[in-house]
């Protein structure tokens, strides 16, 4: 559902920019608002969530799909977790929609998706395992089903996936309100072998605001 934000990016208490096909990971307390935003159009946002308090507890697709009784995430989808609590809601969305299923691009993904050689392309996978590395309180078993923000992934009629070409367009946001203190954790894609990036990956930028 399309809800645009009330928010002014002059008003943020915290911006960045992530460059094209980088990793990310921050953190944001209880009550506060994140904006994820398309710079320049059909970039997709592979991200995860995890409780600060404990990076055991960590959003949960399945939980989080079947209690909205809907594919898509947008406007109004709590997002749970693994022990059934609260991580953050989107509370503005000017995309209209966004993926759970196709998950992150990995090593293997590109070998069986792509070809042999697509192997040792860059991948979100490995984004995320670069910033668990480099943060310290996160590691390998930690890297789970993701969001992809921005991501067209549709089901077909015959129950499959495909990988389209991106539904959002330069200046489009998300925004989600914390229930309780965040670890996020980001891959600005780097996927060069399907339309979620227009073949061509952009930096996206986070705002947060309290």
């Amino acid at each position: 559902m399309i809800t645009a934000s009330e928010r002014h990016p002059e008003a943020a208490v915290y911006q960045a920019t992530i460059p094209a096909g980088e990793p990310f990971l921050f953190e944001i307390k209880a009550g506060q608002t994140l904006r994820l935003l398309d710079l320049e159009g059909n970039q997709a946002v592979d991200t995860l969530f995890f409780s600060a308090a404990n990076p055991r507890e960590r959003f949960d697709p399945q939980r989080t799909l079947r209690r909205q009784n809907r594919v898509y995430l947008t406007t109004g989808t709590v997002l749970y977790s693994n022990l059934g609590n609260p991580l953050l809601s989107i509370v503005a969305d000017t995309c209209g929609r966004h993926d759970t299923l196709g998950g992150a691009c990995a090593q293997e993904s590109n070998t069986v998706r792509y070809a042999l050689d697509k192997r040792y392309m860059h991948s979100c996978r490995d984004n995320f395992l670069r910033a668990c590395l480099t943060d310290g309180r996160l590691d390998k078993r930690d890297i789970g089903a993701n969001i992809n923000f921005f991501m067209n992934v549709p089901v077909t009629s015959e129950g499959g996936l495909t990988f389209e070409d991106g539904i959002s367009a330069a200046g489009k946001y998300v925004e989600l309100q914390a229930h309780m203190d965040i670890i996020v954790l980001i891959s600005n894609c780097p996927q060069l072998n399907n339309p979620c990036n227009a073949y061509n990956p952009t930096p996206a930028q986070v705002l947060v605001w309290d």
